[in-house]
């Protein structure tokens, strides 16, 4: 017997096939009564970057604030995609807003955040998009192709859709 899909850990880039991925999440909490957490990881600057970093901004309370702001940045954007997104989805979906339980954007490197995520959630599933470009290795992209290799649980990495729309996100109604 397979088990209950109780808790899903949307994964997502800010890019649009992330929307896109979000709305098979909220499609697979609606199925099964599963509460959904979002989560954005901020890639983690490499050793080299932070002494570029610290190169360029000699004040330490500058790059502090520079390191917040990517943070701030990627909270404010992820708001603005989950405002729209539930703004233009279908009437009889709006209630499935109380199914998100959580919202965090994290430093850290992606794969190893998202699963440690999925693990302390308690996670039965993660939903994320595909990469937007490229063949295989990129059109899945390093971070779905890891995540899917090394995750324990349930992995839906959802593929660009054919026709993408040109306004914000890959938004569509039902």
């Amino acid at each position: 017997m397979l088990p209950e899909v109780n808790k899903i850990l949307y994964c997502t880039d800010l890019s649009k096939n992330a929307s896109y991925a979000f709305q098979y999440a909220v499609y697979l909490a609606r199925k099964t009564g599963a509460d959904i957490h979002i989560l954005k990881v901020v890639e983690e600057l490499s050793s080299d970057e932070r002494l570029t970093l610290q190169s360029y901004i000699l004040n330490q309370s500058s790059r502090e604030e520079f390191l917040h702001h990517r943070i701030n940045s990627a909270r404010e954007q992820l708001q603005q995609r989950q405002d729209y997104f539930w703004e233009v989805i279908a009437p009889e979906d709006k209630d499935m807003r109380t199914k998100i339980v959580g919202c965090e954007v994290v430093e850290g490197y992606p794969t190893q955040t998202i699963l440690k995520r999925a693990k302390e959630l308690d996670c039965d599933l993660i939903v994320m998009g595909a990469h937007e470009k490229g063949w295989f290795h990129t059109l899945l992209g390093s971070v779905a192709k890891n995540v899917l290799r090394e995750s324990r649980i349930p992995t839906l990495i959802v593929p660009r859709p054919e026709k993408v729309a040109t306004a914000e996100p890959a938004i569509q109604k039902h």
